[in-house]
C-alpha cells in the first residue's frame, strides 16, 4: 500500500497520528520512566505515616513532623542543587536523583528485616526523598524543553499529567490491599521499584543530549543559590504565577489534615467512604487533562490560564459546609471533582507557559527556586493550619482557607507581556521512532 491515508479518517485523526509520530520513541521513553515512578509513589502512599504508628508506635507529633518537618529539611537541602544542575547534561542527573530515592527507600525494609529500623531513619529517608524530588524535578522540565520542539510541548505535559491523574486512581487501592496483606514495608520496596525502572527508562532513551554552556567555574557560588527566585520575580508573567501557585497549593494541602480529622472523627466516616471521596474525583483530573490541549487549541493559553485558575479556587469552601452521612460523601465528591477537573486543565498549561517563559539556560534554576518555595510554603500553611484548627475547630479553619483559595486568582497574570528573548532550545537528537 502507498503512504497516503486511509479512506474515512478524519484531518483530526490524521493531525493527531502525525502529533503522536512527531513526539517520538525519545519522549515515549521519558514518559514510561514518569509512569513507573508516579505509579510506585502511588502505591506507597501514606505508608511512612503508617510505618511510623503500626511499627515505631510513632504519636502524633511524629507523625506529623515526618510530614512537614522532612519536606521543609529536604528543600532546604535542595536549595544548591538547581544551579548545579543548570550546567550539567540532564539526563545523566534524573537517573542519578532516581537511584538515590530507590537506595534510601530500600533501607527501610533492610532495617525493618534486621529489626533496627527507627524514626531518625523514616525522618533522614524522607528528607533524601524530598530533596531528589524537587532536583528531578528541575532536570525533567529543563530536559523535556531541550527533548521536543516548543510546539509540542503542551500535548506532552498534557500526557504527563493525565498519567499522574490515572496513577493516583489506580495505586491507591492497590497499594492499600498490599499494605492489608503485607505490610507497610512492602509498599516502600514497590516505590523504590518504581523508580528504579524509572531510572532503567531514563537510560533505555539514548541519543544525545547538548552540553550547557560551561561557565568561568563550575562551583556553584553563594550568589547563585538565588538565581532562580531572581528571574521568577523578575518577569511580570512568571511572578503573579508563582506567587499564586505558591499560596494555592499551600492552602489545599494545608486542609487536608483537617478534613481528615472531621470526616473520620467528628462526622463518623468509614475509612473506605473516605478513601472513595478523594479516589473518584481523580478520574476528573484525567479528564481535564485530556482536554487540555483542545482548550487551548479553541480559546488561547492565556484565557485557559485565567479561567480555569479561577475556577479552581472556587470550589475549597464548599467543604465548610461538610455533614454526615450521604449528603456529605457527595458534597466531598462534587467539590473535589470539580477541583482536580479544573487542576486536571490548568497543571499542563501552567506547566507548558511556564517552560515557555524561562530562557533555556534558566530551567533548572527556575524550576528548583519554584519547588524549593512550593514544598515550604506548603509545610508551613500546613503547620499554621494545624494551629488554627486546634484554635477555630476543623470547619472554621477549612472555611477560613476556602475563603483565602477565592483570592488567589488576583495573583495569576492578566495581561499579555512579551516573552524573554533568547535562543530556542534544540531538540535532542533521538533514534527514529517506529510509526505503530
Amino acid at each position: 500500500m502507498g503512504s497516503g491515508h486511509r479512506p474515512g479518517q478524519s484531518l483530526g485523526h490524521r493531525r493527531r497520528r502525525r502529533r503522536r509520530h512527531r513526539l517520538g520513541r525519545g519522549f515515549g521513553w521519558f514518559w514510561g520512566a514518569y509512569a513507573t515512578s508516579a505509579l510506585g509513589t502511588w502505591l506507597a502512599f501514606g505508608a511512612f505515616p503508617l510505618i511510623a504508628v503500626q511499627v515505631l508506635h510513632a504519636g502524633p507529633a511524629e507523625v506529623a513532623a515526618l510530614a512537614s518537618v522532612g519536606a521543609a529539611v529536604g528543600a532546604v537541602v535542595a536549595v544548591p542543587l538547581g544551579p548545579w544542575v543548570e550546567f550539567r547534561r540532564k539526563r545523566p542527573v534524573l537517573i542519578a536523583t532516581d537511584l538515590v530515592r530507590c537506595a534510601a527507600l530500600l533501607t527501610i525494609p533492610a532495617s525493618f528485616a534486621l529489626g533496627v529500623l527507627t524514626f531518625l531513619q523514616l525522618l533522614l529517608v524522607s528528607v533524601v526523598v524530598a530533596a531528589a524530588d524537587i532536583t528531578f524535578r528541575a532536570a525533567s522540565g529543563a530536559h523535556l524543553k531541550t527533548l521536543l520542539p516548543a510546539g509540542d510541548l503542551l500535548v506532552a505535559n498534557a500526557r504527563l499529567e493525565s498519567t499522574a491523574w490515572t496513577t493516583a486512581i489506580v495505586g491507591p487501592p492497590l497499594g492499600g490491599a498490599a499494605i492489608g496483606l503485607l505490610g507497610p514495608v512492602a509498599t516502600v520496596v514497590a516505590d523504590a521499584a518504581g523508580y528504579l525502572l524509572s531510572a532503567l527508562g531514563l537510560r533505555a532513551m539514548g541519543g544525545g543530549e547538548p552540553r550547557p554552556e560551561r561557565r568561568e567555574t563550575s562551583r556553584v557560588r553563594a550568589a547563585d543559590l538565588l538565581d532562580g527566585w531572581r528571574y521568577v520575580l523578575a518577569d511580570a508573567a512568571l511572578r503573579p504565577l508563582f506567587l499564586n501557585t505558591a499560596l494555592f497549593n499551600g492552602l489545599v494541602t494545608a486542609v487536608s489534615p483537617l478534613l481528615t480529622v472531621l470526616m473520620l472523627g467528628r462526622l463518623g466516616f468509614a475509612p473506605w467512604q473516605y478513601g472513595l471521596a478523594f479516589a473518584v474525583p481523580s478520574i476528573g483530573g484525567l479528564l481535564g487533562s485530556r482536554l487540555a490541549p483542545s482548550l487551548v487549541t479553541r480559546f488561547g493559553q492565556r484565557r485557559i490560564l485565567l479561567v480555569f485558575g479561577t475556577l479552581r479556587a472556587v470550589w475549597p469552601v464548599g467543604l465548610a459546609f461538610l455533614g454526615p452521612g450521604t449528603g456529605g460523601l457527595l458534597l466531598v465528591m462534587g467539590v473535589e471533582l470539580g477541583l482536580v477537573f479544573c487542576c486536571g486543565v490548568f497543571n499542563p498549561v501552567h506547566a507548558t507557559y511556564r517552560l515557555e517563559r524561562t530562557a533555556t539556560d534558566r530551567v533548572a534554576r527556575t524550576l528548583s527556586a519554584w519547588a524549593v518555595t512550593t514544598k515550604a510554603s506548603t509545610a508551613v500553611l500546613t503547620a499554621a493550619w494545624g494551629v488554627l484548627g486546634s484554635l477555630l475547630g476543623p470547619r472554621a479553619a477549612i472555611g477560613l482557607a476556602g475563603v483565602l483559595l477565592l483570592a488567589t486568582p488576583l495573583l495569576l497574570p492578566r495581561r499579555a507581556t512579551a516573552r524573554p528573548t533568547g535562543p530556542d532550545p534544540v531538540p535532542v537528537a533521538a533514534p527514529a521512532p517506529k510509526d505503530t
